[in-house]
């Protein structure tokens, strides 16, 4: 399946039905009076989150989705039918906007969360409300209120622990492939990675934590270069990022010193608050690199290079040196570190106000 991680909709609430203007007519019952009843609600639109989803696509190619209106009130006193409630399904982690604003109106971040985005319409009244001692024969009556409509941008953040940083070809997917069951396509030319990967890593027999992969970054990255930063945002729920560094690039011409700070300098113009999240560094390929001369190459690095704010690991992702180790000790800072906050927006406790607290009649 196509991994598609936003979206543009609009979604609209059902309108109410109609109230009607009707009088009771049975024989004996000359004078029966106004028996017109209420239209239904329209049908709310709510948003859940829903584990089994894991991408957009139902929302990529179907921009707009109604609930259904109420129906139309009945003479005999009985009141329309409410309009079933729209329930749309999207992946944990998904945050739902408004395009007209850019307001945050929901942040899905947890299995079965539920918001009230659109609220149908109310139903209008007939006429057995507008009945009194001095107008005993009403013909008034009203129609039901128009349903709310919203434009509604969706964005999908993976859930993620740990985020993987580097340029292509550092070796950040082989890196989740030795540290994980997940298979992200690896390969000697860059770009293998088009999308984000998601791994889980088990620390011990009871404490894992999950690693995101996402598509390597490059030089002008934050103005559309490569495949730009439009992956970045799933870094942002990430407690801790791990800066994969290749020391032993396949290119004569590269520089490992220029590749690293091309990286973090490209993180600071996408989020700063993201570049100032705990980021260690990890020195990937020291297999490639003789024995003795290892340590000095490794010094030589941190001398020039001094991007990030952790400790520094020396792995080998193709044969699994160090990566042990590795994963131990995150998950030993994932332990320390607090949870992340959800993104401000709303959710259902943000309209208390239900519309529809009173029970429906329905026909005697």
């Amino acid at each position: 399946m196509k991994f598609i991680d936003e979206a543009k909709i609009v979604v609209a609430a059902g309108d109410g039905g109609n109230g009607i203007a009707s009088f009771r007519r049975e024989k004996y019952e000359p004078e029966g009076g106004p028996d017109g009843g209420d239209g239904g609600h329209g049908g709310n639109v709510h948003f859940v989150a829903d584990r089994n989803v894991n991408t957009l696509i139902e929302y990529r190619y179907v921009h707009r989705f109604r609930a259904r209106r109420g129906e139309n009130g009945g003479s005999s006193d009985c009141y329309g039918k409410r309009g079933p409630d729209l329930t749309l399904r999207v992946p944990v982690g998904t945050v739902i906007a408004d395009v007209n604003t850019n307001q945050v109106l929901a942040d899905l971040d947890t299995d079965g969360k539920k918001v009230l985005l659109a609220r149908g319409g109310r139903g209008g009244l007939g006429n057995i409300h507008f009945k009194s001692s001095v107008n005993r024969t009403p013909r008034q009556c009203t129609r039901g209120e128009p349903g709310e409509q919203r434009d509604l941008r969706l964005e999908l953040r993976l859930l993620a622990d740990v985020g993987l940083l580097g340029l292509p070809n550092a070796g950040k997917s082989t890196f989740l492939r030795a540290v994980s069951a997940a298979r992200p396509k690896v390969a000697d030319y860059p770009f293998t990675t088009l999308e984000p990967h998601l791994g889980v890593v088990r620390a011990s027999q009871d404490r894992s934590f999950v690693i995101a992969d996402i598509p390597g970054l490059i030089d002008g990255a934050a103005d559309g270069a490569g495949l730009g930063i439009r992956f970045l945002k799933h870094l942002t729920r990430t407690r801790l990022l791990l800066h994969i560094v290749d020391l032993v690039p396949a290119d004569p011409a590269a520089d490992p010193v220029r590749d690293a700070l091309t990286v973090v300098r490209e993180l600071e113009k996408y989020d700063p608050e993201l570049a100032r999240r705990p980021r260690w560094l990890v020195l990937n390929k020291l297999d490639l690199i003789p024995e003795d001369e290892r340590q000095q190459r490794v010094a030589d690095f941190l001398r020039a290079c001094p991007v990030c704010t952790g400790p520094t690991f020396r792995i080998s992702a193709l044969s699994g040196d160090g990566c042990r180790e590795l994963t131990l000790q995150l998950q030993e800072a994932l332990d320390r570190l607090p949870s992340l906050e959800p993104v401000s927006g709303g959710t259902e406790e943000s309209f208390p106000d239900h519309l529809f607290d009173e029970e429906e009649p329905s026909c005697p």
